[in-house]
Parts: structure tokens; C-alpha cells; sequence
């Protein structure tokens, strides 16, 4: 295992600081070229159902190939990667991450049962036919979110300040988006896929680090110096793939965030649950606890991801709540246009088409 050492010197960073800055630029040119070309032409094309299933299957197919391509590219030019070690030290890596991780997060947030919460949990449960799990309120700004494994068993957080926010019919709604994300297991599912890009990420350092050591090995024979550059180049190459994937992953994300709202909207209706949307938008664009929440290394796990907005008109400093009524606050916030370039790098949905996409739920049920 000394490659591991191979990491860490001043050479492997600089090359790792290009790398990154053609993976940024990879990411610009997704994000304002090509992603939102492509999201307008599939759109209303496909159901939920099988966006989910095209992108999983576009990150893992796409993963494997590029994976192996890199394998195939190395081992032609006489050095043979350790993909199976690689393979190997990412999974146990994320598989201790993934069973360290609620104990960790019940000690960051300090996370306490609360009778009330489970009563509003057990309800929810009851209502999506499922077995309820543990409630616990945490410490921070209006949130909530969902985690849990076989383990430490399965959680639904709910932060005090948005247990004291929201009315009860909302936070049945909140609630059954978080049953949704423990039902349809996406923090096992997003982590299974954000394999790939690790993987794709570690062979391209590795590949890195291997031209750069062939190159000065050897000194100014044009074969070994030219081998040198191959190899660092398609290091450059598999960061950059990575950084392409992580995006991918991203998208999906967004999808699970859909699909778990379309379960809170069953438990308790679509109006809560684009109510509760609408509040927790409010809050965050109105200053809030944004710096709060944008500095936790958790915001992944939350129903709200942070947008970067000016004050709403709708807003009067959080001391009370709205300046206007909360059904007109969602219409107003239905129409507001969003910008493909910022979506298409955030994990979960910008609000606006969250609500859209929930009056389409309601629309498909009459």
C-alpha cells in the first residue's frame, strides 16, 4: 500500500491543481452549453420513472467504460493499473462512512427523541404504510432530513426552529418527503453511484502521479519521457471524467428530491407540502441562517438546498413569517424563471419547479 504515499508531495499537487482547473472547465462548458440544451429537449419526453432510470444507467455504464478505457489505455502502454485495490479501498472507505455516519450526525446535531415529533412521524408512517422510524429534533435553521442505516436504525431529523415554523399539516408533508428518501433508500442508492466518480477521480491521480514519476525516472530518454506524458494525460483525462460523472450523480439527485416529494405530497397532500417548500425557500432567500447551513458539510441531507438569491418582497425579516398570504407566496414563486447554469450544479431542485412539478401531480389525479 505505498502508493498511498504517492499523493502527498508538491509535484502530484500541482498537477492535481491543472487537473482540477480542466475539470472546472469541463463543468462551465456542462453547465452553460450543453446541460441545459440537453435538459430542454428531454423534457416532458420522459417520466420520472425513467429519467432515473437513463441517468443510473448513464453513471454506471458510463463509469465502467470509462473505467476500463482508462485500465486498457494504461496497460498499453506497460503499466497496468491496481484498479481491483482501488476498487476495493474506495468501497471500504464509504462503507465505514456509511455505517460511522448517523452516530456522527446525532452527536453534530445533537440530535434528541421528542415524544410530539414521533406522534406527527407515526402518523406520516401510518398514512405511507410503512413502519415508522426514530424522530429526533436537531439543533440548527429550519431543516429537516433523513438518515439511518441497518445498524443504528433509521431517523427522521427535524430541526427545532422549523418544528416551531411550520403547522402541523405542513410538517406531515416535510415528514413524508424524508419517509420517501428512507423508502426508496437513497442514501444507500446516491452513495452507490458517487462511487464512480470516486473511482474515475483516484485512477486519474494515480495516472497522474505515474507519468509524472515515469517522466522523471526517465530523464531525457524521448521514449520514457513520452510514456511519462501518455500517462499523465489520461490522469487528466479520468479527473476530468470524474468532475463529468459527479454532475451526473447531481442530476439523479435532483430526481430522488422529486420523487420524495411526490411521496410527502401523498401523505399529506400537495398544497402542505408545496406550502412547507415555500416557507423554508422564504426563509433561506431572506438571509436566514444561510451562512449557517452553506458551511455544514451535512446540507446534502437537508429538503432544502440553498440558492443564491437576493430578498424576496415576500419576506419581512423572519420575525414573523410572510409578508404576504402563503398560498400567493407559491403561485408568485411557480412563475419565477431559473437558471439552468446554477441547477445543473446543485443537488437538489430549485423550488420553483419543485412546485411546478407537484401541481402536475395534483393535475394527474383528477
Amino acid at each position: 500500500m505505498v502508493w498511498l504515499f504517492w499523493f502527498y508531495d508538491p509535484v502530484t499537487m500541482l498537477a492535481l491543481t491543472l487537473a482540477y482547473i480542466a475539470g472546472f472547465l469541463v463543468l462551465q462548458l456542462l453547465a452553460i452549453k450543453v446541460a441545459p440544451r440537453v435538459a430542454a429537449s428531454l423534457s416532458g419526453r420522459l417520466s420520472l420513472y425513467t429519467a432515473m432510470l437513463l441517468t443510473a444507467l448513464l453513471i454506471l455504464g458510463g463509469g465502467v467504460l470509462a473505467s476500463y478505457g482508462l485500465y486498457y489505455a494504461a496497460a498499453s502502454a506497460g503499466y497496468p493499473l491496481p484498479l481491483g485495490w482501488l476498487v476495493a479501498f474506495i468501497l471500504a472507505a464509504n462503507l465505514l462512512s456509511y455505517l460511522a455516519a448517523p452516530y456522527m450526525i446525532n452527536m453534530a446535531y445533537g440530535a434528541r427523541p421528542s415524544l410530539e415529533l414521533q406522534e406527527i412521524v407515526d402518523e406520516a408512517a401510518a398514512r405511507a404504510g410503512m413502519k415508522p422510524p426514530k424522530a429526533v429534533l436537531v439543533e440548527g435553521p429550519p431543516n429537516a432530513f433523513a438518515y439511518g442505516n441497518f445498524l443504528s436504525g433509521r431517523y427522521v431529523a427535524v430541526t427545532r426552529s422549523l418544528y416551531e415554523m411550520l403547522p402541523r399539516d405542513e410538517l406531515l408533508a416535510v415528514v413524508g418527503h424524508e419517509l420517501g428518501h428512507h423508502r426508496h433508500r437513497d442514501t444507500v442508492v446516491i452513495m452507490l453511484l458517487g462511487l464512480v466518480p470516486s473511482i474515475l477521480y483516484y485512477l486519474g491521480v494515480w495516472l497522474i502521479r505515474a507519468g509524472l514519476w515515469a517522466g522523471a525516472a526517465g530523464g531525457r530518454d524521448r521514449e520514457e519521457g513520452g510514456s511519462g506524458l501518455y500517462l499523465a494525460l489520461l490522469g487528466v483525462l479520468g479527473v476530468a471524467l470524474s468532475f463529468v460523472m459527479q454532475v451526473a450523480v447531481l442530476a439523479f439527485s435532483r430526481l430522488r428530491e422529486y420523487y420524495a416529494d411526490s411521496h410527502g405530497a401523498s401523505v399529506a397532500g400537495v398544497r402542505p407540502m408545496q406550502r412547507a417548500l415555500a416557507r423554508l425557500h422564504l426563509y433561506y432567500r431572506g438571509g436566514g441562517a444561510r451562512e449557517m447551513v452553506e458551511k455544514s458539510s451535512l446540507k446534502a441531507l437537508f429538503i432544502y438546498a440553498l440558492l443564491d438569491a437576493a430578498a424576496s418582497p415576500f419576506y419581512s425579516g423572519w420575525a414573523g413569517g410572510l409578508a404576504g398570504d402563503i398560498d400567493e407566496v407559491v403561485e408568485s414563486l411557480k412563475r419565477e424563471p431559473v437558471n439552468p447554469a446554477e441547477e445543473v450544479l446543485s443537488d437538489h431542485p430549485p423550488v420553483p419547479k419543485r412546485l411546478r412539478f407537484l401541481d402536475s401531480l395534483a393535475a394527474a389525479a383528477r
